[in-house]
């Protein structure tokens, strides 16, 4: 299968490359599509066979749930039953933008494959032009995760997507750089109270402030549990480079000597970590910020393990953050790339 990629910008007449996506989608195809916080893998979310494409071209597991993109607000009541009205204030407050309320969900609209085995399915609206554009000259839900191989960092630009799925898809539309860098909130809303599952840009103070108290995920699921995960992220090793990863206290002295010791055993080692660090003995060195600016950290985190993977780094040092905002979905995409793993010397 040949890959083609097509670029949209507000200074070109896009409506041919929209409607080259717009006539893939209809027909059962994939397309990879830019949304603020990652590149998406989009399939029609009513068509069951276009849905499990999305699973062959990334190798995901079949039990790992999808979340569904939709055009308008007005769109949930179309896929959603039972839809609170804590709901409806977290879409006025958030929507367009990176949350995912789950609801119960219509029976006979979604396809079950989108959420295998649960009578919930999630539901946002992206806040992306492109994304949008897309979803409304459509005029269809899409089901959409994050464009990548299962298990790789997820894909912030579009040559990511290309360096992953090159012949697997047929289109990828470029519309530049995403912006957030992680993956949306999902927050389940048939709990009460609602559940953070995953954490992501709208963080749980933003929640809090509009709808009151909700409750975080706290488990770790790894591939052995034997439930299905109710979002995406919660069950499998994500996100996670070629070489090993490990996380570790974002301390200058304590980088270095970490370095030091790698290298007195015979290994190269590649960091990722503050713009203020001057780790020297470093092979490689790649910044994603200022220290503990967690939002910039968030934009830059899967671009720079993509880095690492460029090189010929045996082992890998992140430096960690504090869990203020979004550093708490910093923190969670570390560890799973990570696998849990922290570097004690």
């Amino acid at each position: 299968m040949e890959t083609e990629i097509v670029s949209v910008d507000n200074d070109m007449d896009n409506l041919l490359s929209y409607q080259r996506a717009v006539d893939i989608l209809k027909n059962g195809g994939v397309v990879a599509f830019p949304t603020e916080t990652v590149y998406g893998l989009g399939a029609l979310a009513t068509d069951a066979d276009a849905v499990q494409r999305i699973f062959e071209a990334k190798g995901r597991p079949s039990d790992n749930p999808l979340i569904v993109h939709i055009g308008n607000k007005e769109a949930v009541d179309k896929f959603a039953v039972d839809v609170p009205e804590n709901a409806r204030k977290l879409m006025d407050a958030f929507w367009p933008g990176p949350l995912t309320l789950v609801f119960h969900k219509r029976p006979g609209v979604i396809a079950e494959n989108v959420s295998p085995g649960f009578d919930t399915v999630g539901l946002r609206m992206p806040d992306h032009p492109v994304a949008l554009t897309l979803l409304r000259t459509l005029d269809g839900p899409l089901a959409a995760p994050s464009a990548n191989r299962s298990g790789k960092p997820s894909p912030t630009e579009a040559a990511h997507v290309l360096t992953d799925l090159k012949g697997r898809i047929p289109l990828i539309v470029d519309g530049g750089k995403t912006g957030v860098g992680v993956e949306s909130t999902v927050l389940d809303m048939t709990a009460n109270p609602p559940e953070i599952l995953r954490p992501g840009g709208v963080t749980r103070e933003m929640i809090e402030e509009v709808i009151g108290p909700v409750h975080a995920e706290s488990k770790s699921p790894s591939a052995s549990d034997e439930e299905a995960p109710r979002a995406p992220g919660m069950k499998y090793m994500h996100y996670a480079p070629e070489s090993p990863l490990f996380v570790i206290q974002p301390d200058e002295a304590e980088i270095r000597e970490a370095v030091r010791q790698l290298h007195s055993e015979g290994k190269r080692v590649a960091v990722i970590g503050p713009d203020e660090f001057e780790i020297a003995e470093a092979d490689w060195y790649f910044p994603v910020g200022p220290l503990h600016d967690n939002v910039a950290m968030a934009g830059n985190l899967y671009g720079a393990i993509r880095k690492c993977d460029l090189t010929d780094a045996d082992l890998i040092l992140a430096a960690a953050t504090d869990h203020k905002g979004v550093g708490a979905a910093v923190m969670n995409r570390l560890l799973k790339a990570a696998d849990g793993k922290r570097f004690n010397g």
